[in-house]
């Protein structure tokens, strides 16, 4: 059998149990995490790829962060009562840029007002330093 379809009967199986259970935050969490995932990205990923990551760049990616994401993930972003801990992210850049950009239902407000594309990758590249 094709490897590609026993991936992809895979997931259409862990969606279909996680959605069942009511697990639809969880479901979410999941299809992100795995590669080649079935949901295509909205941000370009070859677009975050192809930026030269410099230090001031990671520096306007803090800078950001702190005005932004500190007050619910935490100065360290190591997490808080609000925000997740957000070192070692297992998503891709554009997952990334499309819940900055986006936001995430009932749990994290869009910045799509508040910061543009470079912006957005600037904040990218900081969290990426992130360990």
């Amino acid at each position: 059998m094709n490897t590609s379809i026993e991936v992809s009967a895979l997931r259409s199986s862990l969606l279909a149990a996680l959605l069942s259970l009511g697990g639809t935050g969880l479901a979410a969490i999941a299809i992100q995490a795995l590669p080649g995932s079935i949901l295509p990205p909205t941000y370009s990923e070859a677009s975050l790829s192809e930026t030269v990551v410099t230090p001031e760049m990671v520096a306007k990616g803090q800078e950001y962060y702190g005005m932004s994401c500190s007050h619910c993930h935490g100065d360290d972003a190591t997490g808080d009562d609000d925000g997740p801990n957000l070192h070692d992210l297992r998503i891709s850049n554009a997952r990334i840029a499309v819940a900055i950009k986006k936001g995430i239902k009932d749990q994290m407000p869009t910045f799509a007002k508040k910061y543009n594309d470079a912006q957005i990758k600037a904040l990218v590249s900081y969290l990426r330093t992130l360990r």
